[in-house]
């Protein structure tokens, strides 16, 4: 699967459904997938349609072009009603949402885009992505999340230094530093973005999303409230002894590399 191609008449965010895996695409190649109102609003619509669609396992957020995107659309933004009349932000909702979320990152990530990247579950980039955040640089304050939770993906010093320098980050240092899971050649990497996702949403839909809940409410909080999170989840959740021996078996009877 390549990332699509964007035409002037195209809406300004994608959304395909292959099998169970949503992928959105980040549909303004002109403008680098500069995030603007319109944008933002079809994210947060199509983000609450894959929560409430059982049909829909995983999203995968990508870039059309060869940018992940810029961040948000600055003269749109300073000339206009402020996003903050808008409602939750796109990011807002990613970390309210109950399905995985992959940030398929294809090029460069800046700023507003570099927040959303980093709100998603994990992020899969390609050779040919580089991060940034400008905002302290151009006068602005981290408004999606980043300063909240870049520190807990890459540790405290580094989330200083790339948040209050704003230097460019490669695809090899986003990997060395725990940003990205995995570095791919650009030319495969939405392929291998989407066999992960299918793989994730191949997996029980219910134990997924119980297990992503838990996970998320138990980071940065310490082992002993980590462990009652799981005690809870795990005397609360249900899954019929037939269903996860049927899995199992599926499991086991698949090829290898399937």
């Amino acid at each position: 699967m390549t990332a699509p191609t964007a035409t002037d008449d195209a809406p300004v965010l994608l959304a395909e459904l292959y099998d169970h895996v949503l992928v959105l695409t980040l549909n303004r190649p002109d403008r680098r997938n500069a995030i603007n109102r319109a944008m933002r609003k079809e994210l947060k619509r199509q983000l609450w349609r894959a929560d409430s669609d059982d049909g829909i396992h995983a999203v995968v957020i990508t870039g059309a072009g060869s940018s992940f995107s810029s961040g948000v659309d600055l003269p749109e933004a300073l000339s206009g009603p402020s996003p903050r009349t808008e409602g939750p932000t796109p990011t807002q909702v990613l970390r309210a949402i109950s399905k995985p979320v992959i940030a398929a990152v294809n090029g460069p990530c800046y700023t507003g885009g570099f927040e959303l990247a980093v709100n998603c579950s994990f992020i899969i980039a390609s050779d040919q992505a580089v991060f940034a955040d400008t905002h302290a640089q151009i006068g602005l304050l981290n408004g999606w999340g980043g300063s909240a939770l870049l520190p807990r993906t890459v540790g405290s010093a580094a989330a200083i230094q790339i948040i209050l320098s704003g230097e460019p980050i490669d695809a090899a240092t986003a990997e060395r530093i725990g940003l990205a899971n995995e570095v791919v050649p650009h030319e495969g990497h939405m392929e291998r973005t989407m066999a992960v996702a299918h793989t994730i949403a191949g997996g029980h839909p219910g134990a997924v999303q119980r297990m992503l809940r838990l996970l998320k409410d138990g980071a940065g909080t310490s082992v002993t409230h980590a462990l009652a999170l799981e005690e809870e989840a795990r005397v609360t959740f249900r899954t019929s002894d037939a269903d996860v021996g049927a899995r199992y078996g599926k499991r086991r009877a698949a090829p290898a590399g399937s």
